[in-house]
């Protein structure tokens, strides 16, 4: 097949009836544009171009045999290319975004608002649940994309983009047990006090469970959880410490309403991920949206 720009550049010489002028506009020099025109017409076998003294005009049996043909296949792809940079403006259809509570609350909600701004035709879709929850949604087809606490298991069905967010464990306490804030605490010395923790199930309490067994500490919880909002209630009334991703405490360690326990080891750093279906159709909308997010990877 013919290399397209050896279209464009007969049809620049053809509206232009000038080597020279053909240059000028397509930026070239002139013998970039005789040898691209002699490289169509070896192709085509046939000359394309009578050169006279007024310059190039389009020969009988060649150039304008094909010429309207080529002017009208360069305007549908100049249509084509316009239609596409339109769709940047007024991307429309629906995303439907999956992920939790608190991955939409610290780290989603301006994205989307961002997005909304920039795209208002585009309806969003917030389906709220845990990882593994969201997961099946995204493998039933029941969202376009999620968002996940990592580290997950690998799934031949879906594409991780990782490291979207960096999520930093600690422990945390109230006022009432403000004296672990003085220094470095041991991970044993916590054995001594309520540890209210995410429920077993949770991606969380698991990359927990495994750092600990790890490095041989075992620490059991006082009070299972199921959202960090509610440990954060807990552990400022004083009912026990806590563990909870620095950023999503950030608040309340700002208005020393909570305090950060510093221990040895420390708690090693998880993130947030972005799951796609493998081999699906992206649409205009999702494609512009995960961009977001690709661009920070």
């Amino acid at each position: 097949m013919v290399n397209l720009e050896l279209y464009r550049v007969f049809y620049t010489v053809a509206k232009c009836g000038s080597l020279t002028r053909a240059a000028e506009e397509l930026y070239i020099s002139q013998p970039a544009v005789s040898q691209s025109v002699k490289q169509l017409e070896n192709q085509l076998g046939v000359s394309l171009f009578n050169r006279t003294h007024r310059g190039m005009e389009l020969s009988a049996q060649g150039g304008k045999v094909i010429f309207s043909e080529v002017e009208r296949a360069l305007g549908l792809l100049h249509d084509a290319e316009n239609r596409i940079a339109q769709m940047k403006e007024s991307a429309t259809g629906t995303i439907r975004i999956g992920a939790s509570d608190t991955i939409f609350e610290y780290f989603l909600a301006d994205k989307i608002v961002d997005f909304h701004e920039r795209f208002p035709a585009v309806k969003i879709e917030l389906l709220a649940d845990f990882t593994p929850d969201t997961i099946e949604k995204l493998k039933a087809d029941r969202c376009d994309v999620a968002f996940v606490n990592l580290p997950i298991e690998v799934d031949p069905e879906l594409q991780l983009y990782g490291n979207c967010m960096r999520l930093n464990d600690i422990f945390i306490a109230g006022e009432k047990y403000r004296e672990l804030t003085g220094g470095t605490v041991s991970l044993a010395k916590l054995k001594k006090y309520p540890l209210i923790m995410m429920d077993k199930n949770t991606v969380s309490r698991r990359s927990f469970d495994g750092f600990l067994k790890s490095v041989g500490v075992d620490l059991q919880p006082s009070i299972e959880v199921g959202s960090w909002d509610l440990m954060k209630r807990l552990v400022l009334r004083g009912m026990g410490v806590g563990v909870i991703p620095r950023e999503y405490a950030m608040r309340r360690l700002n208005a020393e309403e909570l305090f950060e326990i510093k221990t040895d080891p420390v708690l090693p750093a998880r993130s947030v991920g972005m799951l796609l279906p493998k081999n699906q159709p992206v649409s205009y909308a999702l494609h512009s949206f995960i961009d977001y997010f690709r661009k920070d990877n």
